[in-house]
C-alpha cells in the first residue's frame, strides 16, 4: 500500500524544510496535530544565511528542544559584530550583552546544511511527516479558501495532500505569496549579493574570532564570517547598479577586484584559498533585493520568512525573522485547530506582530546605512535618508513604517517619515563612537523632534519581542504576563502556544 497516497489529509502542510518551516511544523505538531512538511531538497543542502541572533539560539532552540544539540555542535560562538563602518577608521564591535556566557550574550555562527538539518531532524522525532524531494505544483483553493496542495515526488508521481492550513515557507523562490497580495520592492535596500567560501583566512583576534566582520568600501560592503577553524564565508554586497560588473568581468575577476578595494578584507584574505569542490565550491549570486508583501495571509494559507518578507543581510535578521514568524504563525493555527477565537483575529495579530518586527529591522537598517561617511561614492550617497529613492516608494514605506511602533503615527505620504530621521546616521554614530572598541571621540549627536521620531525609545522597543521569546525560554509558564501590543489585540497564553484576549 503506498501510504503517500492513502495519507493525504492532514491538519497542517508545510512548504519548506528551512528554519521557517521546521519551527512551524514542530510547533503544531507538538500539540497533537498532524502535519506534513514538503521540501524540495534533500538534506543537506547548502543556504546563505549564516549568522545567527540570540534570540533563535536562546528563544527560539530551546522552544523546539534542541538548544543541547545544536550547544554541542561546536558552531564557532558569536559575541556580537565587528565592523569597518561609519565615520570611523578604526574597526568597532557591538557585543550581544555585558556578559557573553548570559541568554543575551552570544548566538553562533552556523554552517546552514548542518544547523537546518537538526531542525528538520527535529520536527521528524517530534512527530512531523517529512518528505523530503517533493516538489509542490500547484495549491488547492475552494471558494476563497487554500485547502491544500498538489506535488510530486522524486519518481514524478503526483500527489495530493489538504489540511485546513498551508504554510509557505519556502523562502524568496516560492510562489504562493502571489495568492496573499502583491510584494512590493524597496528602492533602498536593492542589493545584489557575490559570494564564495575560503579556507584558512585570517580571524579577528579574541575574544572576537567568532564575530562576523563587515567592511564598507566604495562600490558596498564585505561580510566575512566564520564557519569553522577554517572555513570562511565570504561575500561582497553591491548595488545592483554595478551588477553589469559580473557580466563583463565574471565572478571571479570582479570578486577579486571589490577585495582590492576593502583593505581589510583583502588583508585577512591574503594566505586564504577559495573552497573549490563540494557544496561551498563556487561563486554564487543572490539578488537582495527587499521585498514586502501586501498581505501574510489569506484564509487557509499564510508566508513566513522570505516568503512574506526580505530586507538586507548586513544584521543577520533572516533566521530570526523566519523563526520569529513560525511562533506566531504555530501560535495562530494551534488557537484555530482547538476551535478558539475567531480565525481573522489570531491571523491578523500574526502580521501585525511580524510586520511590526519586520519594520523595525527595516528602520534600524536604514540607520545603519545612513552612518556611512563617503559622499563620493554612489553606493553610500544613495542611501543617505535624505537622498533616498525610497521617498518614491510610498507603497513600500507604508507598508512596513507605520507598524514599527506603536506610539508612532503612521506614515501619511511625502517626506515626513524621512525628515524626521534626519541626522539618525550620525546618531547612530555618535552611540558607536561612545560604546565602541578603539572609536575616535564621539560626534556631536542631533537632537530629535520626539512627536515625530525618538531614537532613544524606538531602540529600546526594538528589543522588546527578542526579550519576550527568551523569557518564555527561561521561565516558560512561570514568565510574566503579557500586555497586547496593539488595542484589542492577543497575547501569548503561559506556555506561548497560543492565542488568548489580552487586557490593556
Amino acid at each position: 500500500m503506498n501510504t503517500e497516497n492513502a495519507e493525504s489529509d492532514f491538519d497542517l502542510i508545510v512548504l519548506g524544510g528551512g528554519p521557517g518551516g521546521s519551527t512551524l511544523s514542530t510547533l503544531v505538531a507538538m500539540q497533537g496535530h498532524k502535519v506534513l512538511l514538503l521540501e524540495r531538497e534533500r538534506f543537506p543542502r547548502h543556504q546563505l544565511g549564516e549568522s545567527l541572533l540570540p534570540a533563535t539560539i536562546h528563544g527560539i532552540c530551546p522552544l523546539l528542544g534542541v538548544k543541547e544539540e545544536v550547544e554541542r555542535a561546536g558552531f564557532p560562538r558569536k559575541r556580537g559584530g565587528t565592523f569597518r563602518w561609519g565615520a570611523t577608521p578604526t574597526p568597532w564591535t557591538f557585543t550581544f550583552g555585558k556578559v557573553p556566557d548570559s541568554p543575551t550574550g552570544y548566538a553562533y555562527q552556523v554552517e546552514r546544511a548542518r544547523f537546518d538539518k537538526i531542525l528538520l531532524d527535529n520536527a521528524r522525532r517530534k512527530g512531523v511527516d517529512v518528505r523530503e524531494e517533493r516538489v509542490v505544483t500547484d495549491s488547492i483553493i475552494e471558494g476563497d479558501r487554500v485547502v491544500g496542495v498538489r506535488y510530486t515526488d522524486p519518481q514524478g508521481g503526483e500527489h495530493v495532500a489538504r489540511a485546513p492550513f498551508v504554510a509557505d515557507a519556502e523562502g524568496h523562490r516560492g510562489r504562493f505569496f502571489q495568492l496573499c497580495g502583491e510584494r512590493v520592492y524597496s528602492k533602498f535596500f536593492q542589493n545584489v549579493a557575490l559570494y564564495a567560501y575560503f579556507e584558512n583566512g585570517k580571524r579577528l583576534p579574541p575574544p572576537n574570532s567568532g564575530n562576523i566582520l563587515c567592511a564598507a568600501f566604495n562600490e558596498g560592503w564585505f561580510w566575512y564570517i566564520p564557519l569553522t577553524d577554517k572555513l570562511t564565508s565570504v561575500g561582497a554586497v553591491i548595488a545592483k547598479e554595478h551588477a553589469d560588473k559580473l557580466m563583463k568581468d565574471g565572478n571571479e575577476r570582479a570578486f577579486n577586484a571589490w577585495t582590492e578595494s576593502c583593505p581589510i578584507i583583502k588583508e585577512y584574505l591574503a594566505s586564504a584559498t577559495r573552497v573549490t569542490t563540494g557544496m561551498y565550491g563556487e561563486y554564487r549570486v543572490r539578488k537582495d533585493y527587499s521585498y514586502c508583501n501586501t498581505r501574510f495571509w489569506r484564509p487557509g494559507l499564510v508566508l513566513l520568512g522570505d516568503a512574506a518578507c526580505f530586507i538586507d543581510p548586513i544584521f543577520s535578521s533572516g533566521v530570526h525573522l523566519a523563526t520569529y514568524s513560525a511562533v506566531l504563525a504555530a501560535r495562530s493555527i494551534n488557537t484555530r485547530l482547538r476551535g478558539e477565537l475567531d480565525e481573522a483575529w489570531v491571523f491578523e495579530e500574526f502580521e501585525l506582530r511580524y510586520r511590526r518586527e519586520f519594520g523595525n529591522f527595516y528602520q534600524f537598517l536604514a540607520a545603519f546605512y545612513d552612518m556611512h561617511q563617503d559622499k563620493q561614492s554612489y553606493f553610500w550617497s544613495a542611501r543617505k535618508i535624505l537622498n533616498t529613492t525610497e521617498k518614491a516608494n510610498e507603497a513600500f514605506v507604508r507598508l512596513v513604517a507605520g507598524l514599527s511602533q506603536e506610539d508612532e503615527p503612521l506614515f501619511n505620504g511625502g517626506d515626513g517619515y524621512f525628515e524626521a530621521r534626519e541626522g539618525i546616521g550620525q546618531w547612530f554614530q555618535g552611540m558607536v563612537a561612545r560604546e565602541g572598541e578603539g572609536a575616535d571621540e564621539p560626534a556631536e549627536v542631533p537632537s530629535f523632534d520626539k512627536s515625530l521620531f525618538d531614537p532613544d525609545q524606538f531602540m529600546m522597543g526594538f528589543t522588546s519581542e527578542i526579550a519576550q521569546l527568551q523569557l518564555q525560554a527561561l521561565y516558560g509558564k512561570n514568565r510574566p504576563s503579557e500586555s497586547p501590543l496593539f488595542a484589542g489585540g492577543l497575547v501569548p497564553t503561559p506556555d506561548g502556544m497560543h492565542w488568548r484576549e489580552g487586557q490593556r
